[in-house]
């Protein structure tokens, strides 16, 4: 739940860190769609989601190293993760940018004792935030994410000196609003396009979820169920000419880079006289190098005479590959698997399998890393869970940047997985293949069983711990003592609304003497009904059901 405490503690940190994933993942195709600047190639709301999801990850982990112990994290663990996180996992000019002005908040959030940040410390943060974000950029620009950014620092400034810090981040969040809403009028390619900055609007949506994570309160959608570039007027002889970033380098080049500050600000001038769109980021002897040049090669070389650049990623602005790779296969898929039992299952069927252990969901990367390693023109992606569908769509849109053809069938279950890879052929065109995938996938309801962990409420009325719970299509609607019996119950309900198969996917400590009883039940109860058993191995679930 948000915190309400009008204060920034670790949950409050961890809170945000969820709720501007999810922010982003609402608005990234939106914020794609108007990224017009400095190059229209469509990715800034796709790399400030895989930022974040790094952002997010980070702090995860501490959190889960913290379980075992007896302490909970400390805000300076949360936030020196949450900046690392961003670091190491940015992506693009945007992300890096984000990541530089999550950096300046850590440094001043973690600098005191205490285990709350308030209202005065906030207020620090955003100015040092938006401070050291325009320190990174060799050529600031106006109209963009830092000029954004630097409205929101001062309006969170100008709040009353007893305002709380639910107030300040609300005032830096409608200061970066109003300023996000002039940008057309201060840069001429976005006044031409008749969009906002699309960097600027990412960070007004991580602002936002800042506010919902202190005060407990979301602030107001500026662009809810907006897809389309937002059109806004610019005053004429506003808009001063820059360069066409059309016609600039070939080539966009990121590293992380191991260095000392003198040997970095060396490699700033080397690759300011290389190139543009120059951002280097971090400190501490880590840091995360952007710029966009025709000689991809020495923005490399130079990173290596500075220190040790690694995670090279190296992006041709108009090709779809730099290097020319073997002749890929016709089409792929990619599935995500709950365990290691269906991973041979699918595997066996020839797709491509990423596993999703317990408590580990993939992130973007790990997926779009399957999408690759699958080899092929055209790929059909199965994430077969409903909370996968923003870090989905996010690996989807990469995997397209590289010239990929993907699809993407939202599954929520294994179950859904299943139906739709068992009807794939690789034969058929590929707007068929998908459409007959997503048809299968859509016939499927799926259900699973839970133990309940704790007292709580459900749909289907208070469990207690230990409880079995039957989950159909996302929702408890069984509460049961033992799995045969609830099992049973779940089956009961689903079949009542009719069905040809039923799928059912053991967990490692199921004995196959219930599934024997489970297809009795399905045989004697209801008739033309068949049932087909898979072992799951080590997942989440002790069982899982599918009712085609």
């Amino acid at each position: 739940m948000p915190q309400t405490a009008d204060d920034l503690d670790a949950v409050a940190v961890r809170t945000w860190c969820s709720l501007a994933l999810d922010a982003l993942g609402r608005e990234r195709e939106a914020i794609d769609a108007i990224n017009v600047y400095p190059v229209a190639d469509g990715d800034t709301g796709t790399n400030l989601y895989l930022t974040a999801e790094s952002a997010a990850a980070a702090v995860e982990a501490v959190f889960a190293a913290h379980e075992t112990g007896t302490s909970a994290p400390s805000t300076a663990d949360a936030v020196r993760a949450m900046a690392h996180g961003a670091l190491i996992g940015a992506r693009g000019n945007s992300g890096t940018i984000l990541a530089q002005l999550l950096r300046g908040m850590a440094g001043v959030l973690a600098a005191e004792p205490g285990d709350r940040a308030g209202a005065e410390r906030l207020r620090l943060a955003l100015t040092r935030a938006a401070a050291s974000a325009r320190e990174a950029v060799a050529h600031p620009v106006e109209g963009t994410v830092l000029t954004v950014a630097t409205a929101a620092a001062e309006a969170a400034g100008r709040t009353e000196a007893g305002a709380g810090a639910g107030a300040v981040a609300r005032a830096a969040y409608e200061g970066a609003r109003i300023a996000l809403e002039a940008t057309p009028g201060q840069l001429a390619v976005l006044g031409r396009a008749g969009v906002v900055d699309a960097g600027g609007r990412g960070l007004v949506a991580v602002l936002g979820a800042l506010v919902e994570a202190v005060s407990g309160r979301a602030p107001e959608l500026v662009y809810e169920d907006r897809d389309a570039p937002v059109p806004v007027a610019a005053a004429p002889g506003d808009c001063p000419v820059p360069e066409d970033p059309q016609d600039g380098p070939a080539f966009e080049v990121i590293y992380l880079l191991e260095a000392g500050d003198e040997a970095v600000e060396r490699l700033r001038a080397r690759l300011d006289a290389l190139g543009d769109s120059l951002v280097v980021v971090g400190g501490d002897g880590l840091w995360n190098v952007h710029v966009h040049v025709d000689d991809a090669g020495a923005a490399v070389e130079a990173g290596v005479e500075a220190g040790r650049p690694y995670r090279i990623r190296i992006t041709h602005f108009a090709a779809d590959r730099l290097h020319a790779r073997p002749e890929p296969a016709q089409r792929a898929v990619v599935v995500v698997v709950p365990g290691d039992g269906l991973g041979g299952l699918c595997a066996e069927a020839g797709a491509t399998t990423v596993l999703a252990r317990p408590g580990e969901p993939p992130a973007s990367g790990e997926l779009v890393d399957a999408i690759r390693r699958a080899h092929a023109r055209e790929v059909v992606l199965l994430p077969n869970d409903a909370d996968l569908r923003h870090t989905a769509a996010a690996a989807a849109d990469q995997a397209r940047a590289e010239g990929i053809r993907v699809a993407l069938i939202p599954t929520r279950a294994a179950v859904q997985g299943i139906a739709a890879l068992a009807v794939h052929e690789a034969d058929r065109s590929f707007d068929e293949d998908v459409v007959a995938m997503t048809a299968a996938a859509g016939a499927t309801r799926y259900a699973e069983l839970a133990v309940a962990e704790r007292q709580s409420w459900t749909m289907a009325g208070i469990c207690q711990t230990g409880d079995i719970l039957g989950l159909i299509d996302g929702d408890v609607a069984v509460i049961g003592q033992d799995v045969p019996t609830t099992a049973r119950s779940v089956l009961d309900r689903m079949l009542a609304a009719g069905g040809e198969l039923v799928t059912l996917v053991l967990g490692e400590d199921i004995p196959d003497a219930l599934a024997a009883t489970l297809e009795e039940h399905v045989r004697e109860g209801y008739l033309a009904v068949d049932t087909v058993v898979y072992r799951g191995g080590h997942q989440c679930a002790p069982l899982l059901i599918g009712v085609e």
